[in-house]
């Protein structure tokens, strides 16, 4: 015994002090053998590890017996599941319910229109039921319980709170939590705060040291959630302190020019357009306006929903810098929008002598060689193009305006190189999406541009009427009723998943479908169109279904932004599980841009419950804000802004979503701090010198304080 202790003391005197940048394999418990595990979740070092938060806890603080429990008060059960059984009732409605376990006596849990509820309790499993319980008929009823899943690890008693982290194979969950306590003893009085103490006195919040021991080891909920708090909000701050300071940064370039307006310059662009403008436009218009007189440079987002106009926005601002003799460029996504703006540019303006010059990466060296003249020469007012426009070797001669559109396309870097050309005034700036953003994303990836919201429609807009097609039945009388349509004139889209023959995959490929409606729709002409055709072949083939060559165009998502096809009113999209509610919802925009009304069939053989509650969706609303909203609960803000190759939502342990309310209060207090110039005071160098070290490259701000 005596030996074991002496080799014990013999390791420890050659193990080097521990700090927070310790090697995690010097920590008692780990060694070469866990090290690589540990490895596998990104802790490297004993920092890492207090910081490998907690995902969950599982709060046993309310759980009774069934003997104990109390009608209609807020409780816990934790038991087996023994039964779950579905049925249907008298009026249609599906009634699932589930019997539990408990040891001492047995609770039914209860779910009306949920059958899915019954794939998700499997006999056997363990669980923990919340709600406020009712007796029905002599036994223990939850109507509707929150329900967790426990684990193995998972037993408790009452009076605990059970934290839960992210494991990999080979590490278990005790553990994990004795290597998180061996770290907290020997290194948490290392930890600094770099909240000043005044600020965490106004705020009441606890300090980071004291936050980071009560998130591993809470000894109740409200511990848990204060700690967690401090936490998140510290995380939720940086960013929006971020936000702040490249706001600040805008608002500096005070010498943009001034775009003068008036009634009769109003009128003349306002003729140029064949409809009236909506409500909606003329509010938009007139919020562009205001920014362009003021002398400060105007940074603008302006979401609208698909076909509510907001081209026709952009139009009008790039006109008026045009009769203000500035330059403007408008950026898009691909070579197919930028054409398409190129061409509704110069539609509007073939009463006059004025050019259109498009500039994309197909060019020919001689013609983009004297494109770039022009514009450098200022011959050219207005521009439309792709990421060329922000090329080495685009100078402009005297560029007053930016529009960017889908600017979930894009990143902030690319917003950033037209904030001020060498020499010249500092550029108005107006961003664009028609894929709507919730509330709380535009807090954060838009958070230094002012908003303007488009929702109402043009005059004359028909709604999309959009049905999920599951079964062989619904299958062949959608298609009877889509050759019928066809018949009459109208012109449809089938867009596909894949692109090629994929033997391991169920979806089918365009090519495939091309060939298949080949034969089924014999009567009528058939295009293709997807990302890896020749361009200049593709482009051609959109062409010539915009002129109703082409009757039916099956295509991948690469008609998400394309050409307006007013006569296309028909859209079939395979596998519609496959994509996102707001995809899905850009998409079906394709078929609402004319007098006729749209129908889109959503087909997909999914019967998961969320590939159903998501396809519902499309079904119950055509509200591109409520789609928005409800895509954001299920797949969070990576899919939505295209952020996971962006990586342009680099929080740390916040959530949007559910720490919404939070995010508002960061996004105020980090306004406050940076105007007041208080984050500029010595007592906030330690945040500062964080926030830029973490976002000076997304937001474009200077790397040192």
């Amino acid at each position: 015994m005596r030996t074991k202790n002496n080799d014990a003391l013999a390791r420890r005197r050659h193990m080097p002090e521990l700090t927070l940048s310790t090697d995690v394999q010097f920590l008692p418990g780990v060694g070469p053998d866990v090290a690589p595990l540990l490895s596998k979740l990104k802790i490297e070092t004993l920092e890492d590890l207090l910081w490998h938060l907690p995902r969950d806890v599982l709060d046993f603080t309310h759980v009774a017996r069934p003997e104990d429990l109390k009608q209609e008060t807020e409780q816990s059960v934790q038991g087996i599941v023994v039964d779950v059984d579905v049925k249907t009732l008298r009026n249609g409605r599906t009634l699932t319910a589930c019997l539990l376990d408990c040891g001492s006596g047995y609770v039914r849990g209860v779910w009306f229109n949920q059958p899915w509820m019954r794939k998700k309790l499997q006999d056997q499993q363990r669980v923990l039921f919340s709600g406020k319980p009712k007796v029905n008929q002599g036994r223990w009823e939850f109507t509707h319980p929150e329900v967790q899943w426990l684990d193995v690890d998972d037993e408790g008693t009452g009076g605990l709170i059970l934290t839960r982290y992210r494991l990999t194979e080979g590490l278990k969950l005790p553990h994990l939590k004795r290597l998180i306590a061996t770290a907290l003893t020997e290194c948490d009085d290392q930890v600094c705060d770099r909240l000043p103490e005044s600020f965490l006195e106004l705020h009441q919040l606890p300090s980071l040291r004291s936050a980071l021991r009560n998130v591993h080891q809470p000894e109740s909920m409200e511990e848990y959630t204060q700690a967690r708090k401090r936490i998140v909000f510290e995380d939720l701050l940086e960013f929006q302190l971020g936000v702040a300071l490249r706001r600040r940064q805008w608002d500096e370039q005070r010498d943009a020019p001034v775009f003068q307006t008036s009634a009769k310059i109003d009128s003349r662009i306002r003729r140029l357009f064949p409809f009236e403008f909506t409500d909606g436009q003329k509010a938009a218009i007139q919020d562009v306006v205001s920014d362009v007189q003021s002398g400060n440079a105007m940074h603008r987002l302006l979401q609208a929903d698909v076909g509510a106009g907001k081209t026709a926005v952009a139009a009008y601002a790039m006109l008026l810098a045009l009769a203000n003799g500035s330059q403007s460029v408008l950026m898009a996504p691909t070579e197919l929008l930028a054409n398409q703006h190129a061409h509704t540019l110069r539609d509007l303006l073939s009463g006059s002598d004025v050019d259109v010059e498009i500039l994309t990466g197909s060019l020919r060296p001689a013609a983009r060689r004297e494109t770039l003249d022009r514009i450098s020469s200022g011959d050219v007012k207005v521009i439309v193009g792709t990421q060329a426009v922000i090329q080495e070797g685009v100078a402009f001669a005297n560029l007053g305006l930016v529009v960017i559109d889908e600017q979930h396309k894009f990143g902030v870097a690319q917003r950033a190189k037209f904030s001020r050309p060498e020499g010249q005034l500092s550029p108005h700036v107006l961003v664009m999406t028609a894929t709507p953003i919730p509330r709380s994303l535009c807090l954060t990836q838009f958070g230094d541009l002012d908003l303007t919201v488009v929702k109402d429609q043009p005059q004359g807009r028909q709604p999309v009427v959009t049905t999920r097609i599951q079964s062989a039945e619904q299958k062949k009388k959608a298609w009877d009723f889509l050759k019928e349509k066809l018949g009459t004139g109208r012109q449809m889209y089938v867009v596909c998943p894949l692109v090629e023959e994929n033997s391991n995959s169920e979806q089918a490929s365009a090519e495939q479908i091309y060939k298949r409606m080949q034969q089924s729709l014999p009567d009528f002409r058939l295009g293709l169109v997807h990302g890896r055709m020749d361009r200049d072949l593709r482009e051609e083939t959109m062409l010539q279904f915009r002129d109703h060559e082409v009757d039916v165009l099956v295509s991948t998502t690469v008609i998400e932004v394309g050409v307006d096809v007013s006569n296309a009113t028909l859209m079939v999209i395979l596998d519609a599980e496959r994509f996102g509610l707001s995809q899905l919802h850009q998409l079906r925009g394709r078929v609402a841009r004319g007098k006729f009304r749209g129908f889109c069939f959503l087909v997909s053989e999914a019967t998961s419950p969320e590939a159903v509650a998501r396809l519902s969706v499309l079904e119950e609303t055509s509200d591109g804000f409520v789609v928005a909203e409800k895509d954001f609960e299920l797949r969070g803000p990576g899919d939505i802004l295209g952020t996971r190759q962006h990586g342009s939502v680099p929080l740390r342990f916040g959530d949007f979503l559910r720490d919404s309310r939070l995010l508002t209060e960061a996004r105020d207090e980090a306004g406050r701090l940076v105007e007041s110039g208080e984050f500029d005071t010595a007592e906030y160098s330690a945040l500062k010198h964080s926030v830029l070290d973490r976002f000076s490259q997304l937001f474009d701000l200077p790397q040192s304080g």
